[in-house]
């Protein structure tokens, strides 16, 4: 894909994030309290900041952390509909950049992915040691 950094995945974004993604931000030396929130049903969602993803920035157009970014970033602008069907996000400019093998390939790792996520999510609900909050 070429990306055009239009920033327009970035803007009020909801990207969930997996304990994978959590662990290598931590490990980069970033704090899960600055780009971290878990919503009542137990998803970690990435934060915002200033309506853009906290780690994006709208001067440069760049994201500070692209080589550690989150797998559901790295597999944009493949995503689920309701349906449950794999599609290209209609906001992403670049998405006819994509080819229908990248599409494929992504497709099966956004799927994989979204197992994971909602798997974590579950389990923080059961699991009172890790924080969940009513946001």
């Amino acid at each position: 894909m070429r990306c055009s950094n239009c920033g327009i995945c970035c803007a009020e974004t909801e990207m969930l994030l997996s304990k994978k993604d959590i662990q290598r931000l931590k490990h980069k030396g970033y704090s899960p309290n600055n780009f971290v929130h878990y919503d009542k049903q137990g998803y970690a969602n990435l934060k915002n900041s200033n309506g853009y993803c906290v780690f994006y920035n709208s001067q440069t157009r760049q994201c500070n952390i692209y080589v550690d970014r989150p797998q559901g970033c790295r597999v944009y602008p493949v995503i689920v509909n309701e349906e449950n069907k794999i599609i290209l996000d209609k906001l992403c400019n670049s998405r006819t950049s994509i080819s229908k093998t990248e599409k494929t390939h992504k497709g099966k790792r956004v799927i994989k992915l979204l197992e994971i996520i909602d798997s974590e999510a579950l389990e923080r609900i059961h699991n009172s040691d890790e924080p969940v909050s009513a946001e």
